[in-house]
C-alpha cells in the first residue's frame, strides 16, 4: 500500500511539473516595442568577396515580468539581403512569433557573404528589424566588402593541394602544411588587396 502510494506522489509531482515546463508561454503578451539589445550597431568585419565573414552576436533581452512573443524578426533587406540569420537556433531571414520569457534573452548570430559586384557601395548595410508600426525597432548591421586577387595552393590531378614541407618528425616523416611558393619576380599591383591561400 505505501509503495502505491508513493508511485501516485511521484507520478503526480512528475506531471505537474511536466505541464509547468510546457505552460511556460501559454501566457504570452505581444511585443509593445520594450525590447533591449546589447549592442544598437553590428560590425562585421572587413569582408573579401565570397568569402563568408565571422560570427557575430547580438542579444536581445525581455526586462519585463511578462512573457511576450515578437510578432516578426526579419532583416531590413528581406530576403534580397546578403545576411544571414540564426535566431534562437533557427536559420532564415524573416521569422515569426518568437517567444521570450520574462526577464530572458535571445541570441541572434550575424554572418554575410557578399559579391563585391553586386553592391553599388562598399559600405554595405541592413538592419534587423523587430515588429512594425510604433512597436518597431532596430539594430543596424554594417561591414565593409573589398574585392581582391585570391592566391590559391594548386591541386593535382586527383584533387590534392600543393605541400610546403617544413621539417621532419622524429620518425623522419616530412610535416608539411597547405602552401606553395611564389616563384621569380612578381609584381603585385596595387588596384586591390592580395588574399594569400597557405
Amino acid at each position: 500500500m505505501l509503495a502505491r502510494i508513493t508511485l501516485l506522489v511521484f507520478l503526480s509531482f512528475f506531471l505537474l511539473h511536466f505541464n509547468s515546463c510546457n505552460d511556460d508561454f501559454d501566457q504570452t503578451i505581444l511585443n509593445s516595442g520594450n525590447l533591449f539589445f546589447s549592442k544598437d550597431t553590428v560590425y562585421l568585419d572587413t569582408i573579401f568577396t565570397n568569402i563568408s565573414s565571422s560570427t557575430r552576436t547580438l542579444k536581445v533581452y525581455n526586462k519585463s515580468n511578462s512573457n511576450i512573443t515578437i510578432p516578426n524578426i526579419k532583416l531590413g533587406r528581406g530576403e534580397n539581403s546578403f545576411y544571414r540569420l540564426n535566431v534562437d537556433g533557427i536559420a532564415g531571414k524573416v521569422f515569426e512569433n518568437i517567444d521570450l520569457l520574462a526577464r530572458d534573452s535571445l541570441y541572434i548570430f550575424i554572418e554575410a557573404t557578399i559579391d563585391f559586384n553586386q553592391v553599388v557601395n562598399p559600405i554595405y548595410t541592413d538592419s534587423i528589424v523587430f515588429d512594425t508600426g510604433v512597436n518597431m525597432q532596430d539594430v543596424k548591421l554594417i561591414t565593409l566588402v573589398q574585392d581582391a586577387h585570391f592566391l590559391y595552393p594548386k591541386r593535382d590531378a586527383q584533387g590534392v593541394k600543393e605541400k610546403i614541407v617544413l621539417g621532419f618528425d622524429d620518425k623522419n616523416a616530412e610535416i608539411t602544411v597547405d602552401g606553395f611558393y611564389l616563384d621569380g619576380n612578381t609584381i603585385w599591383e596595387n588596384d586591390k588587396p592580395y588574399v594569400v591561400y597557405g
